[in-house]
């Protein structure tokens, strides 16, 4: 009977033992699911702020291949990084031929031979940002707005590029300076 007794209490033991890792692996689960994401510490090289939260004024990026405004952006961002980038090879000649018309591509390696500059960029040098607004849309076409960044904060100059982009393509068509 004592030994009864014994293997009662030592199982009541384990259930209880057992009862009590549930309900803490419970616990610490809703707690991960309810705290807000931890951003990895920076390398010690940058001067880059982690933040447990998104500050307010933090711009969000994303998009839509289905949207002409969004492949202008996608565009210039990844046409900025590419003539930047002293190892892309052939990228920023791949991205034109992908989101530039035929027309416009050979319009802009004309203004190229005059101006002796980049005819996407209008300028010699490579810019240090890009915004792209949404300016209209009509008569089968999206237009927006580029405006690209030179130079450092407190000394920056800025220029703007008319874009239009054909609606049943998404490819843009046609670049002025604004």
């Amino acid at each position: 009977m004592q030994f009864n007794g014994v293997r009662t209490t030592t199982r009541r033991a384990a259930l209880a033992a057992s009862a009590l890792a549930l309900a803490l692996a419970a616990s610490a689960l809703a707690l991960a699911l309810a705290a807000p994401a931890v951003a990895t510490a920076a390398p010690a090289h940058t001067n880059i702020r982690t933040h447990t939260t998104a500050p307010s004024d933090q711009v969000v990026r994303s998009g839509s291949p289905e949207s002409a405004v969004d492949r202008v952006a996608d565009f210039y961002g990844a046409y900025i990084d590419a003539v930047w980038d002293t190892d892309s090879g052939h990228l920023a000649d791949d991205l034109r031929g992908h989101y530039l018309t035929p027309a416009l591509q050979q319009r802009i390696a004309d203004w190229e031979a005059a101006n002796h500059a980049d005819g996407v960029l209008f300028a010699q040098d490579v810019p240090t940002a890009w915004q792209v607004t949404y300016a209209g849309s009509g008569a089968g076409h999206t237009f927006t707005t580029v405006r690209l960044t030179f130079g450092e904060p407190g000394h920056a100059t800025y220029q703007t590029i008319d874009v239009q982009s054909d609606l049943a393509t998404k490819k843009i068509s046609d670049l002025k300076l604004g």
